[in-house]
């Protein structure tokens, strides 16, 4: 109590004066004297009761907020389904007051709701039976989770899903066009000689570097290459369309296989220099008929490419070695390993990319394919045609399935044997 006096008068304060703000603890304990019934109808989530028949006997006021509707409209008038779009209320009659009554509690289930002007309020509800103290259920209670911001979330995440997917398409489709026009339409007819060629895609989202060709030039005489650019993509097809038409320019001016992989050597070198030098390895062959033994004759230039796979028609095979050939584009001045070979009638040239002896072999783990396993290959499968070889290939990259990293393209020659000898 205060006392009279100027000094006690100051310390005391005058009746009604402000005293300062409270204790900062007493403020914080002051916020949480809310009520039970305060805190179950201002939730931030919507909270309702309802009879084991699906009545509603109990909502709280964010739940009402959110559809629109006075209490007296729900409770005790409409059941829980009521609520629902019809496709709600099917699973709700299907699937969840099922599930609900078997395993007393279900979590976590997107329904929509229908507000009372009409329009729809995604939500996630969880539901539970209340049990009496002998177990008996007595109501359902649903907590319901506002998922308007959440369904926003997941149609944006499905809209860039399908503009993901239908970009994706628009590439493989692209990249299939872009691939076909670096491969001829189609082989040439070369009389007296059975020719059939094969490419693999490892991978449809990027455009593979390897290319090949069979092609006529001068009266009697055809020109074949088969190579391998480093690399994918774009820029990789940008090589492999120089290489394809550089060698046929080349041919056509000098066909001598050495002058033509030199040629192509030359012209990628210059082109490419730079800071992003690219280079391929390339095998080009010239087919000559061989009028005095029958056949062909068939002249290899290598610039860095695996051997070609000789079959014979006496059922033996072997590697077609063009030691010291290097890789083309690379420098100035390229060494080109060349080799001169009779194809008799019966006998198959089979030439290949490295995708095919690089491949994962079907037992897993990093062992490959390899020049060993190729060359079995060809002694189990002599004497066979081109068609033949091609079709043996082709089963044998289907056993590699996903093993195979780099494309494979694959093209074979081969002297058919006198119908006469055939049917012996």
């Amino acid at each position: 109590m205060c006392e009279t006096g100027d000094q006690d008068q100051e310390e005391c304060g005058r009746p009604g004066e402000d005293r300062g703000p409270a204790d900062p603890q007493a403020q914080f304990s002051s916020l949480l004297e809310d009520s039970a019934e305060d805190l179950y109808e201002h939730a931030p989530c919507g909270y309702l009761s309802t009879l084991l028949d699906g009545r509603i006997a109990k909502v709280n006021a964010t739940l009402l907020d959110w559809l629109g509707y006075e209490r007296d409209d729900l409770v005790g008038a409409k059941h829980f389904s009521d609520l629902l779009t019809v496709g709600g209320r099917l699973y709700h009659e299907t699937h969840f007051a099922p599930l609900l009554q078997m395993q007393g509690e279900i979590r976590g289930i997107a329904l929509e709701l229908k507000a009372a002007d009409g329009s729809r309020l995604p939500v996630m509800v969880t539901s539970m039976v209340k049990t009496g103290s002998a177990g008996q259920p007595l109501l359902i209670r649903t907590t319901v989770f506002d998922a308007r911001e959440r369904r926003a979330y997941e149609t944006e995440l499905l809209r860039a899903r399908n503009e993901a997917d239908q970009e994706r398409d628009r590439l493989k489709l692209l990249n299939t066009t872009l691939q076909k026009t670096l491969l001829p339409p189609a082989l040439a007819n070369v009389p007296g000689l059975d020719v059939s060629a094969y490419y693999h895609i490892a991978s449809a989202d990027e455009v593979g570097g390897d290319f090949y060709d069979l092609f006529p030039l001068a009266t009697g005489t055809w020109g074949l290459f088969l190579g391998d650019v480093c690399g994918k993509g774009a820029a990789a097809a940008a090589v492999t369309s120089l290489a394809r038409y550089t060698l046929r320019a080349a041919a056509v001016y000098d066909p001598d296989p050495a002058a033509v992989l030199i040629n192509l050597n030359t012209v990628l070198n210059h082109e490419y220099n730079g800071d992003d030098p690219r280079f391929c390895t390339v095998v080009f062959g010239l087919l000559t008929p061989d009028h005095d033994r029958g056949g062909f004759r068939v002249t290899l230039a290598s610039g860095g490419h695996p051997p070609a796979l000789l079959m014979r028609a006496d059922g033996s095979a072997d590697f077609l070695d063009t030691p010291g050939g290097q890789l083309i584009g690379v420098l100035p001045d390229v060494h080109i390993a060349i080799t001169t070979v009779h194809l008799a009638p019966g006998d198959t040239l089979l030439l290949h990319t490295d995708g095919l002896t690089e491949a994962h072999t079907p037992t897993g783990g990093e062992d490959r394919y390899g020049d060993d396993a190729l060359l079995d290959f060809g002694r189990d499968l002599a004497p066979a045609t081109a068609s033949d070889t091609i079709g043996a290939v082709r089963d044998l990259l289907d056993t590699f399935g996903t093993g195979i990293d780099d494309d494979v393209a694959v093209l074979a020659v081969h002297v058919p044997r006198p119908t006469s000898e055939e049917q012996q």
